[in-house]
């Protein structure tokens, strides 16, 4: 069976993390190597803005070389973003738009490198291609430093953020420690981690010795009892002269309210 050559468009979106141009590394070379079904890869300058605005870099008037480098390059080489499409009944001109931009580009192929919302998105722009007619295949890359993706192992992203985290409460556990006789005996880190625990969890990596920080680590989810909470601090501290703590920024309460929250939102809700 003959398979007809499209173009493809790939994006990054949201926060970035140490290794997500090495996913868009990949993306194209995999797309190089299979010229014979995908042409031209463009990437969305500043994720999926760039096809809302055609603002599309040509990604085959790189070398070779400069692709591969983007496996040791920081950062989002292509721009990122925080903007999640409204549902169809909201905004169908958006839609609209991104088919357009797509058709004009014989776009076939649909890449979007980006965690939980961004897979949200891709699931949105296949079913609204689909009801137009216009065949596109939506694929989602996954990212995310939470590691909360459905049917994910490991998401890219996570082991940079879990070395990071681990690494710096085991810094600042010494530092509290040889200061905790005349100064500060408890410190406090708070992770991300929204409703997935793992980057909480994987402080627990510094506790190589018995005594050693973290002390207490709090996850989303468990339910936060205050009093419990207060009696283990006091007790770490009459133990080991101090105490360490490793909290989950979506630390709820028996109310299943957000420890953390002050009333507003972000542009995901």
């Amino acid at each position: 069976m003959t398979v007809e050559k499209r173009n493809a468009f790939y994006a990054q979106s949201g926060g970035v993390t140490a290794v997500i141009n090495a996913s868009a590394c990949g993306v194209i070379q995999t797309a190089r190597a299979h010229s014979d079904r995908i042409g031209t890869l463009y990437a969305g300058r500043n994720g999926i803005i760039g096809a809302l605005t055609e603002d599309l870099i040509d990604t085959s008037r790189e070398s070779d070389a400069d692709i591969a480098a983007l496996r040791h390059t920081p950062s989002g080489a292509f721009g990122s973003c925080r903007y999640k499409l409204k549902g169809l009944d909201k905004n169908r001109a958006e839609y609209e738009r991104l088919i357009e931009v797509f058709r004009a580009h014989d776009i076939g192929y649909f890449f979007y490198n980006g965690g939980g919302d961004s897979q949200d998105t891709s699931n949105k722009v296949a079913q609204f291609s689909r009801a137009q007619g216009y065949p596109l295949t939506a694929i989602g890359i996954p990212k995310t430093v939470d590691n909360d993706l459905p049917v994910t192992d490991n998401c890219p992203g996570f082991g940079s953020v879990a070395k990071y985290v681990a690494v710096s409460i085991r810094e600042a556990g010494f530092d509290v420690a040889s200061m905790a006789k005349t100064s500060t005996k408890i410190f406090v880190m708070e992770v991300m981690g929204r409703h997935a625990g793992w980057i909480a969890a994987a402080g627990g990596l510094a506790a190589t010795t018995p005594g050693a920080a973290p002390h207490l680590i709090l996850f989303p989810e468990i339910t936060f009892d205050e009093g419990d909470f207060l009696a283990k601090v006091d007790a770490c501290v009459q133990t080991h002269g101090y105490c360490a703590i490793v909290v989950s920024e979506g630390l709820r309460n028996a109310q299943g309210q957000f420890v953390a929250e002050a009333g507003t939102r972000d542009a995901f809700g």
